[in-house]
């Protein structure tokens, strides 16, 4: 029988060494499914409502500018926008390999003996994509380019967040300047009040150093709010990325702030973006995977050229070229172990993004969880609050009259008092840490900024 010539049997051979060397990624589509189906309903919510956007939570005009001029002007966005960029360039860059180059070339000699001499030429060579290596990475870069994009959605919508977080924490602190202002007044009075009965001679001079001692104290408060409420207005400065202080005109009260509604995890879980961004983190790590392996395949490249060489310029510019192709069929046969490294490294760094997307996918979770947990417990911690407050009013009120009559003393005063403002203030502060907890909900639900 007539053995097959050399020529023959070594595309052949270098054809099944190279679909030997493929390697097998994990099915993450599936396991990512089944992770997600695993998750439970999450627990039933009064008083929610659907929205789409975060800035749907508030209904406010300033609020909504101030949340525009982040989005356009926040220096860390920008920043964030710019890596998008970049990405996409990238993948251009990368797709360009799919296409044959071409070149062109123009070369004058001349020596002492002979004559001088022009060459021009023209060449286009092109890599055949056999095993699709290229498209892999074409795709690749897509991945990266896509996932910058989700990372760049998440940046938006958290910014959003924060500046409307930004916002309501202004009137809390002006509320709370408020409130320290009230309870100062209160103080002041009785100080006045307590030096006047000092000086009739019926007071005592431990009840007048009482008093001073406790305005003493709320004046110390007071500056302290007031550097912290510049503070916030900085921060918020900051974020919205002017340099210009802001001229705001803030609201006395707090604004009304949906609850935003929870739909089915599944549902939720598909609009966040930081999520989206690890699932294509997984996809481009396995493409690059695939085309590492395919690095150790054959490959196949093609060129075609044309030459001109005349005694004049104008006749080398390809008038009667010769011309030349070329099919090359390559394999890599040792290399040190090098290709081989690098598909085990895409490999791993492939099961490295699946173990980070679990880890996003069970904070987002958790996030989740924790917001509607937060929304039930701040709802019953406001309303003892406030019925401790309306009882605490109450005594204050018997206590005033008690004090002035001589039944109860200034530090039995002043102790009520100063539990009087203190749940008035923690009672604020429930309000305001309720209403921001809504925001941090519609943030863990996928709400994101608007377009």
């Amino acid at each position: 029988m007539p053995r097959p010539p050399l020529y023959l049997l070594l595309p052949l051979a270098l054809l099944v060494h190279g679909c030997a060397t493929t390697g097998t990624s994990p099915d993450y589509s599936s396991q990512a499914e089944q992770l997600r189906n695993e998750i439970t309903a999450w627990p039933a919510q009064a008083d929610a409502a659907a929205v789409s956007h975060l800035t749907q939570l508030i209904d406010s005009d300033q609020l909504h500018q101030l949340v525009s001029q982040a989005l356009d002007n926040n220096p860390g966005l920008q920043q964030t926008w710019l890596v998008l960029r970049q990405r996409q360039a990238e993948q251009r860059r990368i797709a360009g390999g799919r296409l044959p180059s071409a070149s062109a070339g123009f070369q004058a000699s001349r020596s002492e003996d002979t004559d001088s001499s022009y060459t021009g030429s023209v060449s286009v060579s092109w890599e055949l994509d056999l095993w699709h290596r290229v498209g892999d990475e074409v795709a690749a870069a897509g991945s990266d380019s896509a996932q910058q994009q989700a990372l760049y959605q998440s940046a938006r919508d958290t910014l959003s967040a924060e500046v409307m977080q930004g916002w309501l924490g202004l009137i809390a602190q002006q509320r709370a300047l408020e409130i320290e202002q009230r309870r100062l007044a209160t103080l002041e009075q009785n100080e006045a009040l307590v030096l006047q009965r000092y000086r009739a001679g019926l007071g005592s001079l431990n009840d007048l150093d009482s008093a001073r001692s406790a305005s003493a104290s709320s004046r110390a408060t007071l500056a302290a709010d007031t550097q912290t409420l510049a503070q916030q207005q900085r921060a918020l400065q900051v974020l919205v990325g002017s340099s210009q202080p802001l001229a705001l005109q803030m609201p006395a009260d707090y604004p009304g702030v949906i609850t935003p509604l929870a739909e089915l995890p599944t549902q939720t879980l598909e609009r966040r973006p930081d999520l989206r961004a690890a699932w294509l983190a997984i996809e481009a790590e396995s493409l690059r995977t695939r085309a590492a392996y395919k690095d150790m395949l054959p490959s196949i490249s093609l060129q075609a050229a044309l030459q001109d060489i005349a005694e004049n310029p104008a006749q080398a510019l390809l008038t009667d070229p010769l011309w030349s192709l070329l099919g090359e069929l390559s394999a890599p046969l040792y290399q040190g172990g090098a290709l081989r490294a690098t598909a085990d490294i895409a490999e791993l760094t492939a099961a490295e993004r699946w173990q980070a997307y679990r880890e996003t996918l069970l904070g987002a979770v958790n996030e989740v969880s924790d917001a509607l947990g937060q929304e039930q417990a701040l709802d019953q911690q406001q309303a003892h609050i406030t019925e401790a407050l309306a009882r605490q009013r109450n005594s204050l009120t018997q206590y005033q009259r008690r004090y002035r009559t001589g039944g109860a003393t200034l530090l039995e005063l002043l102790e009520v008092q100063q539990q009087t403002y203190d749940l008035e203030a923690q009672l604020d502060t429930l309000i305001y840490n309720r209403l921001t907890n809504r925001i941090t909900l519609g943030l863990a639900l996928g709400l994101g900024a608007p377009e």
